[in-house]
């Protein structure tokens, strides 16, 4: 069986969740399939002994000087998913990863007559502040991923309320191609312990409890609640901030007013803005208090699951994937932002959401016995439901199902 992968990232060029996915899942995979990796940078290499084959074609954005800036990142993904047929596709089924590879194995599927299966990390009808960035390219966008869901052969969805987004969004997709399929985690890359001089390193007092968050500035991920229920959390309690790739200029101006107005009203305010290396983020999601996923839509939330893997109580928003990850009251809190039914699907009442957050953070934080249990209750959570190896091995028998 030989499996091509299209996908954004791969490393080291990973910025979310679905990279990492990607990252995983190709070695994992490897070791029982021949993987090819074809990514959006440039990036030529075999690892695994050359099971796992990863090559890339990276676009500057000069081909499309004469077209709003809004325009090209939509644009430089079809051209690098023609591209990548360009080079001729010798597989047995091709695997996609996020919209902006879709296009790619939209025409493998009819050029090279391949099964096509897509992950479906996020969805864009669920996303419209993506128009704040992209403009009209938003609508593109969108019909790539319409277009490529309903020609698929099957669709992976990382948690059952990922599942029921798709069947509720795109009524032409037949429920019968849809499976489920979580993510998972390595337990012995992330895992419980650390070295209280990483937190040195960032001004981070070891004595006092921390809550952490790591993740994007966009809409999506619920950083702006975050910050407005730090107002509200025990002045002992240092907030950590690992954020940064904004969507746009003004959400980063934004979220840095709210971060210079939270200082000047109490200290403890740690802002990383830039993209740690895994093995320093791994050293802060060990030695947080409390790790804090705010988001406000998340299909999956990988990083619940880095937590938990290593030791790390979890207080995050009661939606989508997160609500399947994070057991209430067992590894972690759980809050409900009662999420809008129109868009842009922000909370009902965001000063409510985030007092009911700071409310959380503050119950676990406050209560290191039972932070201590909650962490070690997501430790062993991890370990029995998320390993990569049972991952891969579900994804090889889907493949298996597509006959050529």
């Amino acid at each position: 069986m030989k499996v091509v992968f299209m996908t954004n990232e791969f490393p080291p060029h990973v910025y979310g969740g679905a990279g990492v996915h990607v990252e995983y899942l190709s070695k994992e995979m490897a070791r029982i399939a021949d993987v090819e990796v074809r990514s959006f940078h440039d990036q030529d290499e075999n690892l695994l002994g050359g099971k796992l084959k990863v090559s890339g074609n990276k676009l500057t954005g000069a081909e499309y000087d004469g077209c709003p800036p809004e325009f090209v990142s939509p644009l430089k993904a079809l051209s690098t998913g023609l591209l990548w047929n360009g080079k001729g596709i010798e597989a047995d089924v091709v695997h996609c990863h996020t919209w902006y590879a879709h296009f790619g194995g939209l025409v493998a599927k009819q050029l090279y007559s391949l099964p096509l299966v897509i992950t479906v990390h996020s969805l864009e009808p669920l996303r419209p502040w993506k128009r704040e960035q992209l403009g009209h390219g938003y609508d593109l966008s969108s019909w790539v991923e319409r277009t490529a869901l309903e020609t698929a052969d099957r669709i992976i969805a990382v948690s059952g309320s990922t599942r029921d987004d798709i069947i509720r969004l795109f009524p032409s997709v037949n429920p019968d191609k849809i499976e489920i399929i979580y993510n998972g985690i390595d337990i012995h890359e992330y895992s419980p312990g650390g070295d209280a001089e990483v937190l040195h390193n960032y001004g981070i007092t070891p004595e006092k409890p921390f809550v952490l968050f790591v993740g994007r500035m966009t809409r999506q991920k619920g950083l702006l609640y975050l910050l407005k229920a730090a107002h509200s959390l025990d002045p002992d309690i240092q907030l950590v901030l690992c954020a940064g790739d904004a969507d746009t200029p003004e959400m980063r101006r934004e979220l840095e007013d709210m971060v210079a107005e939270l200082r000047e009203e109490r200290s403890g305010v740690v802002w990383i803005p830039e993209m740690l290396p895994r093995a320093t983020v791994i050293q802060l999601y060990a030695q947080a208090t409390v790790f804090c996923c705010p988001s406000i839509y998340e299909p999956f939330g990988i990083i619940n699951l880095e937590a938990m893997a290593c030791g790390t109580p979890v207080v995050g928003s009661a939606v989508g994937g997160i609500k399947e990850v994070v057991v209430h009251g067992e590894t972690g809190l759980l809050v409900d932002p009662e999420i809008s039914d129109t868009a842009p699907h922000d909370p009902r009442d965001p000063d409510a959401f985030a007092a009911e957050l700071a409310a959380a953070i503050n119950s676990v934080a406050g209560d290191s016995a039972r932070a201590a249990a909650m962490g070690e209750a997501g430790r062993r959570r991890v370990e029995e439901i998320f390993s990569w190896e049972g991952i891969a091995r579900r994804t090889l028998e889907l493949y298996e199902t597509l006959g050529r």
